[in-house]
């Protein structure tokens, strides 16, 4: 490669990998130096500040280029990284909402399946219960509500 072909594209910003440096580098200046390219750059971890002379050749193979226009691109899936940063948020959310399997559920439990869940069957250190109601008072509800809550809590 010619030395003004790797001054266009070496611009700032523009990453470098290999032999040469113990990490990735970003361009601050690139500047001809006779047959040599003067590489001034700064680490992407230790922000060292690394200097090198180097030969038109070893840009051929021995130093890989990443132009800075290739990394800054914002052309992803919008939907996807939605997912991703909520995918965090709701695996962690029972620690901040004590009663998040209801805020989720798609029911509204009366006050009494509530009680019975969430200050009875949940305070309990062991989970060991025969759910023993009047016809229609939601024993149902109740055990999806537990079930729920403890699969949110990682418990089951």
């Amino acid at each position: 490669m010619r030395t003004d072909n790797i001054l266009t594209q070496l611009t700032e910003g523009t990453v470098l990998e290999g032999s040469h440096w113990t990490e990735p580098v970003k361009v601050l200046t690139a500047k001809a130096r006779g047959s040599r390219v003067e590489v001034q750059a700064v680490g992407m971890y230790t922000k060292r500040l690394w200097i090198k002379l180097l030969r038109s050749e070893e840009f051929d193979g021995a130093i890989t280029v990443t132009s800075a226009g290739a990394l800054a691109a914002l052309d992803g899936n919008p939907t996807h990284f939605r997912l991703a940063a909520e995918a965090p948020r709701i695996r962690l959310a029972f620690q901040y909402d004590p009663h998040f399997a209801v805020s989720v559920l798609q029911v509204d439990p009366p006050p009494h399946q509530m009680d019975a869940v969430y200050t009875h069957l949940l305070t309990q250190p062991r989970i060991r219960f025969l759910i023993a109601d009047d016809p229609g008072a939601g024993k149902t509800i109740m055990a999806g509500l537990l079930i729920k809550e403890l699969k949110f809590r990682g418990l089951i």
